[in-house]
């Protein structure tokens, strides 16, 4: 989930950054915008994390890393939501919609939010449906008593060794090997408290800013701008959209 959050977020900062129309659009206007969508971005995996991870372990960070980069209100709505990821997506989605660029364009950036909300839920059910504790118990006294019953089952195994010596590390060895694979097991049922969910955020919010401060053409590559009919055409398409089936090219133009 966090592999494809990564992938996600340069994903939709990059298209909100390339299709944003800069016509009318002053370049101060430009960055502040662009600007709110990188924070908005940042702060739905932020809260992801704070999510996922025990109390004791983030709150006063969270808070913390929220107030330094959030305006005072924007933060303070998040941190006081039910559901904090929620009200970061939401966010999210008001920045999207902030851009000045084709609605096409936005609802394309939007399914990358809706891949946010995917993985939430997908993670959410991992964090709240965890193997039932009896489950590990009886496999915990299983493992235990099997181990203590296994030097017997391996005693002459090793009767070529002075008084079956190696008996003695062989078991350590395999009991070692035993209770590392029944904690792993453990631990991928709550994979959350050993991934490093505060660099995923970091770097997230380090590659959108960079990402951010490109602009079409500034490495003076050509870049095509629509013609008057491919404008006609897409405000068709907006008016037909919203109802109106008897808009025509001229009547746009016009």
């Amino acid at each position: 989930n966090w592999g494809m959050n990564i992938n996600r977020t340069r994903d939709l900062v990059r298209m909100g950054t390339a299709w944003y129309d800069m016509k009318g659009v002053s370049a101060e206007k430009r960055k502040t915008d662009l600007n709110d969508l990188v924070l908005a971005t940042w702060a739905f995996v932020r809260a992801m994390k704070r999510h996922l991870s025990p109390e004791r372990d983030d709150e006063d960070e969270f808070r913390r890393e929220l107030y330094k980069r959030l305006p005072e209100r924007q933060a303070q709505a998040i941190i006081d939501a039910e559901h904090r990821p929620n009200r970061a997506l939401f966010d999210l989605s008001v920045a999207i919609e902030n851009l000045p660029m084709h609605w096409l364009r936005k609802d394309e950036i939007h399914k990358s939010v809706t891949t946010f909300e995917d993985n939430l839920g997908s993670s959410e059910r991992l964090l709240t449906s965890p193997v039932p504790l009896f489950y590990s118990r009886h496999l915990e006294r299983f493992m235990f008593f099997w181990l203590l019953g296994l030097p017997f089952a391996l005693y002459h195994t090793f009767d070529g060794f002075w008084n079956n010596f190696a008996l003695i590390p062989a078991i350590v060895g395999i009991s070692t090997f035993m209770f590392g694979i029944e904690e792993l097991a453990n631990q991928l049922e709550e994979p959350f408290t050993i991934l490093p969910m505060q660099t995923f955020c970091d770097k997230i919010y380090n590659w959108c800013t960079e990402i951010v401060s490109w602009r079409p053409g500034d490495n003076g590559m050509r870049v095509n701008t629509p013609t008057i009919e491919q404008e006609s055409v897409s405000n068709i398409d907006i008016a037909v959209f919203n109802g109106d089936t008897t808009a025509s090219g001229d009547d746009v133009i016009e």
